[in-house]
């Protein structure tokens, strides 16, 4: 009988008790406690194994009433006998933020009370003998009853930290998952403020060069910039997807997931799981998989889906696109196209900025796993973006999908396509029409990008069309390169050539002129020619000639 899979358990010890198909990364521990830092903070995507991780060391640092070192043997760990004698040594906090999600900074508040106070109930027996004073045991009291004050609350890590050393005479090892959960909702709940300065002094008193802590480590999806939470703490040290410390212990590598496709019977599907869910670079550790997709198309037998993206919570980064200038929604359709972006990255993320600065923009993309970098560029020079699998890909286009449904009726949608690709022109363009007073009302059109943005639109509007046809965009063919080439899966079915051009009079009266030019353009430049080798023969010429929101569209048939 084979293991089971371990989906959604992220419990170390119930993950091996359970005997689940564990992918080992217990080596993960070495390089923590290698690694000359005091506090690591390890940003990683959703989904990536961090939680599992964070609760692996809290199983092979923890000194319990348990034994619990059986969970290690056979691990690679523990083929290191110089940390056998580590495990079960030191006294452990272990805290998840992940779940701190509502809508007020007042119920937020009331989350953070329950689960310290939690975490002060493992550690009850510290109320025992004489270790605190009357007044400690009166603070740790009312933080165990939920009843303490906000400025108690942020001493409470701190002071737990002082007790447990005084304790078991061992230093203390941190562990907070999820570190940023919180901060996402603040941002989306506008109590951004009072959150941070919690989280700011509830994390700055309990890290900050602290003799009794032997080991902290933090995990999160972003890196929230240091002067928002970490001002003032010099043993803090970042290990970003940037970096080469830990860039095998996050995601799957490929060694790995052949190693589970040939346990559970797929070895033949690598190819295609490579396509819809490889391609996340991690340091230089390019070929990333992202373990939580893995795991679900193989206990679904092998049905590739975007399982990753439909458990995720997208409306920030749904929020952020959508009310970006008309250069990202470009870039985005060029990402799209099998294209790539060039861009700075924040190394933090400043949520005030999200929606004024467009470089946090991309870097949230990329820290989110939305986006993947190609390789980690010398200092200075932008970083190349792109989607990196299939099942990103799905997320994209259905997010351009909901950008036409704000502004487009479904039913007029449909009806647009059918025409276009039926020859119904003067249909067609009426509908397209609307469409552009519709859309450019709800989104900004500078004059100096108007033809890219055009463009843009109408790639997005063709997003529809997949299945049946294949929509290229700026190839080469005959003597230049076309905008838009709409090619039929069936031969027989009409091929359509669109151009592009702006009327630079900023007026209307030229606009069927500069339209006809557009089509004169396709023939001189016999764009037609990849469609004839193709053994298309109808062909569709649409020249558009546009000026703002005043667009004129010319039409020729051929074959």
């Amino acid at each position: 009988m084979k293991k089971k899979l371990p989906i959604g358990i992220s419990d170390f010890k119930k993950l091996i008790d359970g005997e689940y198909f564990y992918v080992d990364k217990s080596l993960f521990i070495e390089e923590i406690l290698e690694k000359g830092t005091e506090v690591a903070l390890i940003p990683r995507m959703r989904r990536f194994g961090k939680t599992l991780n964070l609760s692996m060391l809290r199983y092979f640092f923890e000194k319990t009433d348990d034994d619990t070192s059986y969970l290690f043997k056979g691990l690679q760990i523990w083929k290191k006998k110089e940390y056998r004698s580590l495990q079960g040594e030191f006294p452990v906090i272990y805290i998840t933020f992940k779940d701190i999600k509502h809508s007020t900074w007042e119920h937020t508040f009331e989350h953070f009370q329950r689960l310290i106070s939690e975490e002060f109930q493992r550690h009850r027996y510290l109320l025992e003998g004489d270790l605190l004073s009357p007044e400690e045991q009166e603070d740790y009291l009312a933080i165990l009853g939920k009843k303490g004050s906000q400025v108690l609350y942020q001493n409470s890590l701190k002071l737990l930290v002082k007790w447990l050393f005084f304790y078991h005479k061992k230093q203390v090892v941190l562990l907070i998952d999820e570190y940023d959960a919180p901060a996402d909702a603040a941002y989306m709940g506008k109590y951004y403020d009072p959150l941070i300065e919690f989280l700011r002094n509830l994390l700055s008193n309990c890290l900050k060069d602290s003799s009794y802590l032997k080991k902290g480590v933090l995990t999160g999806i972003l890196r929230i910039a240091k002067e928002s939470i970490f001002s003032g703490l010099n043993n803090v040290t970042p290990f970003s997807i940037f970096n080469e410390t830990f860039r095998d212990k996050f995601g799957l590598l490929e060694s790995e997931v052949e190693e589970l496709l040939k346990y559970y019977g797929f070895s033949e599907k690598l190819p295609v799981f490579r396509q819809w869910y490889n391609g996340y670079r991690i340091g230089s550790s390019g070929g990333i998989y992202n373990p939580w997709s893995v795991l679900r198309c193989i206990a679904e037998n092998g049905f590739l889906a975007p399982y990753w993206v439909n458990t995720s919570d997208n409306a920030l980064m749904k929020q952020l696109i959508t009310k970006s200038g008309s250069n990202v929604k470009t870039d985005i359709e060029d990402l799209l196209k099998g294209g790539f972006v060039e861009k700075k990255m924040e190394e933090g993320i400043v949520f005030p900025e999200l929606d004024k600065n467009p470089t946090t923009i991309w870097s949230l993309l990329v820290y989110c796993g939305y986006l993947t970098i190609d390789a980690i560029p010398d200092y200075g020079i932008p970083f190349r973006l792109r989607i990196p699998n299939f099942e990103i890909r799905e997320l994209y286009q259905a997010m351009v999908s909901e950008w036409f449904d704000k502004s487009i009726d479904e039913y007029q949608y449909r009806k647009l396509l059918e025409s276009l690709i039926n020859g119904e022109i003067d249909t067609f363009s009426s509908i397209f029409k609307e469409f552009v007073l519709s859309y450019f009302s709800v989104f900004d059109v500078p004059f100096d990008e108007s033809e890219k943005v055009y463009h843009a639109f109408v790639l997005g509007m063709l997003v529809g069309l997949k299945g049946k046809y294949d929509v290229k965009s700026n190839r080469e063919s005959g003597f230049g390169r076309y905008d838009v080439m709409i090619i039929p899966e069936n031969p027989h079915d009409l091929g359509i050539i669109m151009e592009f051009k702006k009327d630079n009079t900023s007026g209307k009266a030229n606009l069927e002129l500069v339209a006809k030019s557009a089509i004169l353009q396709i023939e001189e430049k016999k764009y037609a020619a990849e469609l004839l080798d193709r053994g298309v023969r109808r062909i569709l010429y649409l020249g558009f000639a546009f000026s703002g929101k005043n667009v004129f569209i010319e039409h020729k048939f051929t074959g």
